[in-house]
């Protein structure tokens, strides 16, 4: 697994442009309210997959997620699909209980949208006003209704933002697939003009958010064990199959925690291990549960969890590591100090990053990264080129 993405030509126009990261970093931080009557000169789709907002939702959820051929190919999908989400639905809907209902994924999508273009407008007021849209995969406000909305309100330039920092076919792939399927559906070409920001593994303020949270979580642990504590980056895993088909994920996560260890100055031991495997297919691993179970057998018992390719609370973190992990897994193991790095959230710093991000991009002449216009070499998905295409043209073909 490659330390050594070059995604450098994003990181250096992000340092070079007229706003310095660092400039943006020092800039006054206030909550004012963003929202504006003027016509949003610039849209940004802020992509995610979403999550139900209460258990009566879980089941649509559910349904969405397991029709999504980008995500999960199934045999006879269009039968199979309803028949797993009708199996899985009573044991999803008792986990979101457990976390207080439903997912937030919203709630903190909607604080980062509002935080962002409060900031650009301030920063880059030469493409403003900006307005913040929700697309989500599976759960409301879906992506195709999102595209509806902005082009209802008159947006001339429309941004793909990504919050998946690190590049998956599964992930953004599917939500970029999900926008060019929305106009090819139609037979019409976008009224906006459409650009995306695909991926953001490195960018300097995304780096300094998760070492942030790793120091403050480091100061909780005893001082005696401090230097001992092995720090667990945690991001969801992908299936064996769509790895060999030549997936980037792997690499641009491994990226992002390279150049979090270096803001650490290497403080601690650390791995990579991957979380939230299902079904018996082989997952890219080591699993995180897994690695808990044999850090405890290594007598390395002082851990930390870092979701590194989350960028809010939901599901995987709020029940999979805080219950499932830490206070049953850890414990039967004989862990003796277990604790999870806080989210990035609400975080000052990230949320100025994501203004940063989309400012560096307006001002380039990117209509995507060129990592985008590169197909997996063994890719089997026959809406990745043209999707492609879009996003290079805006044309449909």
């Amino acid at each position: 697994m490659s330390f050594n993405l070059k995604i450098s030509n994003f990181v250096t126009k992000t340092i070079r442009h007229q706003y310095s990261w660092s400039s943006i970093v020092n800039s006054r931080f206030t909550s004012t309210d963003s929202k504006t009557a003027k016509k949003p000169k610039t849209g940004i789709l802020m992509l995610n997959l979403g999550g139900p907002e209460n258990t009566n939702q879980v089941y649509d959820f559910l349904l969405r997620l397991f029709s999504d051929k980008d995500l999960i190919p199934l045999p006879a999908q269009k039968f199979l699909a309803p028949f797993i989400a009708k199996r899985r639905t009573p044991k999803i809907q008792d986990q979101y209980s457990q976390i207080g209902g439903g997912s937030p994924i919203k709630k903190w999508t909607e604080l980062q949208g509002e935080e962002m273009v409060r900031i650009l407008d301030e920063i880059s007021p030469e493409t403003a006003p900006h307005k913040f849209y929700v697309g989500f995969r599976y759960a409301e406000p879906l992506t195709e209704d999102a595209i509806s909305k902005m082009e209802e309100d008159g947006v001339e330039r429309a941004v793909a933002f990504t919050q998946y920092p690190q590049y998956s076919c599964s992930t953004t792939g599917s939500s970029l697939n999900a926008i060019y399927r929305h106009y090819k559906g139609l037979n019409k070409v976008p009224q906006m003009k459409w650009t995306t920001i695909d991926r953001w593994a490195t960018h300097p303020g995304l780096v300094d958010a998760f070492a942030e949270n790793i120091k403050k979580e480091l100061e909780k642990f005893p001082e005696d064990v401090r230097n001992d504590v092995v720090i667990m980056f945690s991001a969801h895993s992908l299936p064996m199959t769509v790895v060999n088909r030549g997936d980037t994920y792997p690499a641009e996560v491994a990226s992002t925690v390279n150049r979090v260890m270096e803001k650490l100055n290497f403080s601690n031991s650390y791995r990579l291990v991957w979380q939230s495997k299902v079904g018996p297919q082989e997952w890219l691993g080591p699993q995180t549960d897994e690695s808990i179970e044999g850090f405890a057998k290594n007598k390395r018992l002082n851990l930390l969890l870092v979701p590194i390719a989350f960028t809010s609370d939901h599901i995987e973190t709020l029940f999979e590591l805080d219950l499932e992990y830490i206070d049953d897994l850890a414990k039967k193991a004989g862990i003796k100090n277990i604790r999870r790095c806080e989210s990035l959230n609400d975080n000052p710093i990230f949320l100025r990053a994501l203004a940063d991000i989309v400012k560096t991009h307006l001002n380039s002449d990117e209509m995507c990264s060129k990592q985008l216009t590169l197909r997996c070499p063994k890719c089997i998905n026959d809406v990745c080129g043209p999707m492609r295409v879009f996003f290079r043209t805006n044309k449909l073909v």
